[in-house]
């Protein structure tokens, strides 16, 4: 039986070799039924230096947690681009796209000081557009576009930054420990996507570890492909202490969505007894229970640029 290692730089080094096994592997002599897409074929981690994680920290005027300090040192990023191709149906034209498979911090200066800028653009997108969002905290809601916005900006300056590491995948990095937690940031719709550096890990890359098993359904007389149990196990472990954690002024805006309630192991606080659960406020300012203007709207999705 395989053990994923539970101290984080051991799990770490065990992250590259599965994975840089699996895009290494030969397929025209090996029989995996699982292989990788060709762009990967062949790819290895980049990790960096101690001396060159401090110029980073430097030149962003930023903190990494201890973990991810590890993380940067051990994987960071691979030797490549992640590969997207896709028809453009309206001229029939096949598009080939480029773009970071997890931010490379000595190359990809444009998209990172772009993401350190998204959880702010994209949040008050939603506080002044209009899905209308005002966390308790912030007090009473004013008219102008003027006060929401220097309201926002106040709070946001004192939130802990938000670090890209993958697409809009952010660490949290206070405070400065091992074990902070990774959001999955759109606009104000923010989730826990993994309750550690390790969760993550596993929950974003699981498909290049290259574990999944076949399991035999006797019921449908077919076979489909699981995780182990032991990956199971950690993510049912992280959702049962998930209640326990607090994260400094982002749990509130996590908290505001419906969506946001199952990643921190909480009651959903509407009823339960649809098979389509909407993304709705769950704060709704006393202004506007005043006013009757309490019509529950359905989040609208919004597309960031």
């Amino acid at each position: 039986m395989q053990t994923i290692p539970e101290n984080i730089t051991e799990f770490l080094y065990w992250f590259k070799e599965r994975t840089e096994a699996f895009w290494n592997a030969n397929t025209d002599v090996e029989s995996d039924d699982f292989v990788c897409d060709d762009w990967i074929r062949g790819a290895k981690w980049i990790g960096m230096e101690e001396t060159q994680i401090d110029e980073i920290e430097k030149k962003y005027a930023i903190r990494f947690t201890p973990d991810h300090r590890e993380f940067l040192k051990i994987l960071h990023t691979i030797d490549r681009k992640e590969v997207t191709r896709y028809t453009d149906f309206e001229n029939g034209e096949e598009i080939t796209e480029e773009r970071p498979f997890f931010y490379n911090w000595f190359t990809d200066e444009q998209e990172i000081r772009s993401r350190l800028e998204w959880p702010y653009r994209t949040v008050l997108e939603d506080v002044k557009g209009m899905n209308g969002v005002w966390i308790k905290s912030w007090g009473k809601r004013p008219q102008s576009e003027t006060e929401k916005e220097a309201i926002f900006t106040e709070w946001y300056k004192q939130a802990p930054t938000l670090l890209p590491l993958k697409s809009h995948r952010f660490m949290v990095s206070e405070p400065c420990q091992a074990g902070n937690p990774i959001l999955s940031v759109w606009g104000s719709d923010i989730i826990v996507y993994g309750w550690d550096l390790r969760s993550y890990l596993l929950h974003e890359l699981g498909d290049h570890l290259n574990m999944y098993e076949w399991v035999f359904d006797q019921e449908d007389q077919e076979w489909y492909t699981e995780l182990p149990k032991e990956i199971n196990d950690i993510s049912a472990h992280n959702r049962q202490t998930a209640i326990e954690k607090h994260i400094p002024f982002w749990e509130e805006v996590i908290l505001y969505w419906s969506s946001g309630w199952s990643s921190f192991g909480k009651r959903y606080p509407y009823p339960t007894d649809s098979s389509v659960q909407p993304i709705v406020p769950t704060y709704i300012p006393e202004e506007e229970v005043e006013s009757e203007q309490t019509t529950i709207h359905q989040k609208r999705f919004t597309p960031f640029t």
